[in-house]
Formats: structure tokens, sequence, C-alpha cells
């Protein structure tokens, strides 16, 4: 489980890559590698992988077909930067909203304004999940928890902060970057059983 606090920025320091089936090496931020083990999961670019091998500050990682085509770590290359987050434990600050690291699309951003102190990204509001992008709502983007406000038919948008800029690849972002795109669970709940509830009547 994930709370969508990005920690920071890891590199893409080695990429193997076989039919529908990536290993990747990662380099972290030394302040974030401490009780790395086989088998713990960590959150890139809000996608739940597994460390498969570690060694001082870079940890393994593979990503297999069903990953590749619904995330955008098949565009990764060496050298390639991604947001990460380490899981969460219990005890932890939840800052963000609880967020399972299961990428359900990607999504393009559309538009960038920025001012002195602040920016706003513009995304694309896919007809397929557009019933889960609300106003006000939460919504995992490259594995950042951010709320959703200028919702139209077929996009959205939300404000970042010059420390969510520079903690995050959001603050290289370009207009037609693929972003991964996690719902909300607790939205898509509420939303379905409304749905359903309402269909039976």
């Amino acid at each position: 489980m994930f709370t969508g606090i990005v920690q920071g920025i890891a590199t893409v320091t080695a990429l193997t890559a076989k039919e529908e089936f990536i290993s990747l090496e990662l380099e972290f931020p030394a302040a974030n590698c401490e009780n790395f083990s086989i088998g713990a999961s960590v959150a890139l670019n809000g996608t739940c992988l597994t460390i498969t091998g570690f060694e001082g500050q870079r940890a393994r990682f593979d990503a297999i077909k069903s990953t590749l085509a619904i995330t955008n770590l098949g565009q990764l290359t060496v050298g390639s930067k991604v947001n990460f987050e380490r899981a969460a434990r219990i005890g932890d600050e939840i800052g963000g909203h609880l967020m399972s690291g299961h990428i359900c699309d990607q999504i393009k951003i559309r538009a960038i304004e920025r001012t002195e102190t602040n920016c706003r990204i513009e995304f694309e509001r896919p007809a397929n999940w557009a019933r889960y992008l609300l106003d006000k709502g939460f919504v995992g983007l490259n594995g950042c928890s951010l709320t959703m406000t200028n919702i139209t038919d077929d996009s959205f948008s939300v404000w970042l902060i010059p420390e969510t800029l520079e903690r995050t690849l959001f603050g290289t972002a370009k207009v037609g970057d693929t972003i991964n795109l996690e719902i909300d669970p607790q939205t898509q709940a509420i939303v379905d059983t409304v749905e359903r509830y309402l269909s039976s009547r």
C-alpha cells in the first residue's frame, strides 16, 4: 500500500529487455535505501513493483507484459528518471490518499501553465474513466496523490506547489508526456455501488 506522497526521483542505471519483459536496475538517493529487502514493494511512477535484488543504493525490479501494456515503464531507457515511493508501514502518516500501485491507464499532458509560485497541468480525461475523475476528488498521477479541478468533458487539471515540482518529475514535465493513472479506489467503489443501485431500481 502507498500514500501517493512521492519520496524522490530514482535513475535507471541498467535495463535488460526481452520479449514482453524488462529487468530494471535503479539507483536511489542514499537516504531512501534503508532496509531494502528482496520481496519489498516500491512504487515506480506509481506502479507497484517488487525488489528482486539490491546492492548499496541500487535495486532491481522485473516488469512483465501486463505491466508494460498499461504503464509508461516500457518507455524507460538507461538514464531515465522515475518518481518513487517506498511501501507505507503501519503507523506512517498518510499525507495523501491510500493507493494500491495498480495502474489502470495512461493519459497525456495537454497543457502546462507556470507562474513564479504555481503550476497548473491539464490532463486528458478519458471517457472510460471519466465518472471516477471528479472535481475535488483524488487521483494518482505517476504515483503522486493529487486533487483534481477544472473538470471538463475531456480534461481535468491539478495545481502543483513548488515543493511537488522539485520532488517529482512534474517539475520537468512537458506537453505530450504520458502519465500513469490510478483511480482512487474509494471513489471507484462508491460510484460503482451507486450505479448498480440505480440500475436495479
